[in-house]
């Protein structure tokens, strides 16, 4: 199974790592290098996670990681990654 990124998560991570970078780019490396290794373990497992509360779709899950909800749909061959964000109220 491969694993994709949708061009909405590449930008938004980019932003985010950015913004962490301004504090520490030990913690930016640190937030990908983690990150990448989460979602790297997903072909196994792919329902592991909740069916997103975002998408009305079941083959959509959200992986939660640092307090960031990353959406990613499962399809028969490939996980694509759609998104990255912060909840906030």
């Amino acid at each position: 199974m491969i694993i994709e990124y949708d061009d909405e998560f590449s930008t938004k991570f980019i932003s985010i790592w950015n913004y962490i970078t301004q504090d520490s780019k030990t913690r930016a490396n640190s937030f990908k290098k983690d990150l990448k290794k989460e979602i790297e373990n997903l072909p196994p497992l792919p329902y592991k996670f909740r069916k997103s509360r975002w998408f009305d779709n079941v083959e959509i899950r959200d992986l939660i990681f640092k307090g960031y909800t990353i959406p990613y749909l499962v399809q028969e061959n490939k996980i694509v990654i759609l998104d990255i964000f912060k909840w906030t109220k």
